[in-house]
């Protein structure tokens, strides 16, 4: 795989899971892209106010 990732984090992406930055980052090299091609900020219902 070009990326270098995982099938894990595969997995993870397909369900919107989490995944580190730095993944992001060998996803981005490999497609020689930006991080704001491939990341989508939504809100987060988790959080805390």
């Amino acid at each position: 795989m070009l990326a270098r990732v995982s099938t894990n984090v595969i997995a993870k992406l397909g369900k919107n899971d989490p995944v580190s930055m730095e993944t992001l980052a060998k996803i981005c090299t490999a497609l020689n892209c930006d991080i704001a091609d491939i990341v989508e900020m939504t809100g987060d219902n988790n959080a805390k106010n």
